[in-house]
């Protein structure tokens, strides 16, 4: 499987990058308003010392606290029905949005309690991690909206396939929510060769079982085998 980028199933066309602009700022230095030492104060000079001592670096144990290990989320974006996915493993990220039309990809990293992953052109992830959710906002085609997305235990959660089918490449994405009253909410989008296509629906029971398309059986997967190829 190649990797692959973003991708948002609004149209087939060309994709168009957009360049980051950095601004340079000059910062003017505080005026210096530590106590000059003297001899009739020498309590000054112990004073400024203390002030000037550089605070210690985070030991490496402190940093590995701060990336999360493993981590998945699913819930509902408000406001258009589509869900979206967060999965991060060893501090990398990726995630998915699918309202069952459009759909994009998105990675990045995690440091300490927030995500940020980045999609096509200005498409955007953020979202604060605490309290078993990631809560936060996702951009897509021009759009945001704001989400809240628990904890996903499997089969919640999210799934991909890739294959080569009559000829052309196919590719699939599915979220699965646990709904608050029972069963389970998919959601999915599909395209081959680059056009949309109708998505195959996953085995209820066990989502990567083998599914078949046209005459092609595939192969979901669910995140932990596919998010290295993602990055």
């Amino acid at each position: 499987m190649s990797r692959l980028g973003p991708v948002i199933t609004l149209a087939a066309g060309a994709v168009l990058a957009a360049g980051l602009g950095v601004a340079s700022i000059t910062a003017t230095p505080a005026a210096d308003t530590t106590t000059a030492a003297t001899e009739d104060n020498p309590a000054a000079e112990g004073s400024a010392a203390k002030e000037n001592t550089a605070q210690p670096s985070p030991s490496p144990a402190e940093s590995e606290e701060k990336r999360i290990e493993k981590a998945d989320y699913a819930g509902r974006v408000k406001g258009n029905g589509a869900l979206i996915a967060i999965s991060i493993r060893d501090g990398k990220a990726i995630g998915y949005f699918c309202d069952g039309t459009t759909e994009s990809w998105f990675k990045g990293t995690q440091s300490a309690d927030e995500v940020s992953l980045k999609g096509l052109g200005a498409g955007k992830v953020t979202a604060a991690l605490g309290g078993g959710r990631a809560k936060g906002w996702v951009s897509v085609g021009g759009k945001k909206w704001s989400f809240v997305a628990p904890t996903a235990e499997k089969p919640s959660g999210l799934y991909r396939a890739s294959a080569i089918v009559r000829g052309a490449q196919f590719r699939a994405g599915w979220i699965r929510v646990k709904n608050p009253n029972g069963g389970y909410t998919t959601v999915g989008a599909a395209n081959e060769g680059g056009s949309p296509v109708p998505v195959p629906e996953l085995n209820g029971e066990q989502p990567t079982a083998p599914l078949t398309v046209g005459d092609t059986t595939i192969y979901p997967k669910d995140v932990d085998g596919f998010i290295e190829e993602m990055q």
